[in-house]
């Protein structure tokens, strides 16, 4: 007979899946440039189908004591039946490792030990987290994948997860994440999501901030995939300046110059959404650290 989790880790895996929920409420409350939001719809996708798939896919990723291929496959399986289209499954596959990492590592409260329980996670990956993440991505048919000579995910890998997702580092940033312990996350949208906490604001504004920081320093490698490196690289350029004037305390709301770049992204069917992926981790990471006090 299967044995139940014991109560300390159920109850660590149930504080994972009120921060994931956390998290994926306040990726659409805040207006990311490009990406869907209540503010402004896109893509042909509405925000309440990414709170839609964020609460059936809660359940499973946090799952106590599930693998994190047990919890990709099972996640992207639930949100898919739920809106079928892909809205989370580079969050997915973002958040699975962190809340294996915050279940077994007793739930630690420092970010420094919540990343080395992480990279413990991720040197554990094996072939079975890969099968189950191919599926997944499978499933999920993300847009402008292409196909590779090595570890293909139009067939079936014969690697651990970690090794197939080092494969593919060089053109993917989620797939980076995996080879370098979420430095992205812990690095550049974690700061300012944990400053907002210490101050007691509940986080939109940080996580705009935090948006912004990936947004103006890194190739988004969802536009990479669908436009090319020179679109991206132009990306980047729009969003130096709106980073500086966040980092400077300013209310970018505030601005209606600000909307109207979100809209023009969108009018050039240009989707930041790896950026908005990582935000996400980076929000739930800040959440693991440091509860909320509710959804926003």
């Amino acid at each position: 007979m299967k044995r139940s989790p014991a109560p300390a880790r159920a109850d660590r895996a149930e504080c994972g899946r009120q921060a994931f929920l956390w998290a994926c409420s306040l990726d659409v409350q805040t207006r990311k440039p490009g990406n869907v939001s209540f503010a402004s719809a896109g893509h042909g996708m509405h925000a309440a189908t990414f709170i839609a798939a964020a609460a059936v896919s809660a359940g499973p990723i946090s799952a106590a004591g599930a693998t994190v291929g047990e919890r990709i496959e099972a996640a992207v399986r639930a949100a898919w039946q739920a809106v079928h289209c892909n809205t989370n499954l580079g969050i997915v596959l973002l958040c699975a490792p962190l809340l294996a990492a915050f279940e077994r590592g007793e739930g630690t409260t420092d970010a420094d030990t919540l990343r080395g329980a992480l990279e413990a996670v991720l040197q554990s990956l094996d072939l079975a987290d890969a099968r189950a993440a191919y599926r997944a991505i499978a499933l999920a048919h993300p847009g402008g994948l292409g196909r590779v000579a090595e570890q293909d995910v139009q067939a079936a890998p014969t690697v651990g997860l970690r090794e197939a997702m080092a494969l593919a580092s060089h053109r993917d940033r989620i797939a980076w994440q995996y080879q370098h312990a979420y430095g992205d996350v812990f690095e550049l949208g974690l700061p300012p999501l944990l400053a907002a906490r210490s101050a007691g604001d509940a986080g939109a504004r940080a996580m705009q901030a935090a948006f912004l920081e990936f947004a103006a320093a890194l190739p988004d490698s969802h536009i990479v995939r669908k436009h090319g490196g020179a679109v991206a690289q132009s990306v980047i350029r729009e969003a130096a300046p709106w980073r500086a004037r966040a980092r400077a305390g300013a209310v970018l709301d505030h601005d209606p110059a600000f909307a109207r770049w979100d809209e023009d992204l969108k009018a050039r069917g240009l989707n930041p959404g790896t950026s908005a992926d990582l935000c996400v981790a980076a929000a739930l990471t800040a959440a693991l650290l440091v509860p909320p006090p509710r959804l926003p």
